[in-house]
């Protein structure tokens, strides 16, 4: 079982790695944003939005709903709605993350999929999968933005490690569950 520190750094590091994605793909004309590129999801809109509401989704289920439906792209004219809705989406997130018992982490959750069919998850395992979900999808973003001639941003893990490790991105969800002096050291 994972910990709650390393369910912690997971979703940290998904935090950072979309915000990467997201800033790449705000250089793209809204028309190459929206444009069907014939990939899983469409294209860039299409991929980032199933990011996102996949994410919207599962924090929804481990709060004890199940939505009956993912967010639809057309939702999200450009890149800054997009941005805009993920950023509470995440703040949701830290917040429930926070309030979460490390001994819940193990407990089965109870939740339905879209299709309405019941299943049983350690929490822990499902907060691991919505980050490899994630993980997965941004390489498809980076391929969508190759094919549009944009730049891909790079989002590996060992690069955000070392950027911690030297200051350079902040240690947020420990600060916020330590001390008030601890959070105050990461401002």
């Amino acid at each position: 079982m994972l910990s709650k520190d390393d369910l912690g750094r997971l979703l940290e590091y998904t935090t950072w790695a979309n915000r990467r994605v997201l800033r790449a793909a705000a250089t793209l004309k809204v028309e190459d944003f929206k444009r069907d590129l014939g990939s899983s999801h469409g294209g860039i809109r299409g991929t980032l939005t199933h990011m996102l509401g996949a994410e919207w989704l599962w924090l929804e289920r481990w709060k004890g709903v199940s939505p009956p439906r993912l967010l639809d792209e057309g939702e999200f004219p450009n890149v800054v709605a997009l941005s805009d809705r993920w950023r509470a989406v995440n703040a949701h997130r830290d917040s429930w993350f926070r309030g979460v018992a490390e001994a819940a982490l193990a407990e089965p959750l109870r939740y339905r999929s879209l299709e309405g069919k019941p299943h049983e998850v350690p929490l822990w395992q499902l907060v691991q999968h919505v980050t490899n979900h994630s993980s997965y999808h941004r390489g498809q973003v980076a391929t969508l933005l190759r094919q549009l001639g944009a730049a891909p941003a790079g989002t590996d893990m060992v690069a955000w490690d070392l950027k911690r490790a030297s200051g350079r991105v902040p240690l947020q969800r420990r600060e916020r569950r330590g001390s008030a002096e601890n959070a105050d050291k990461g401002k």
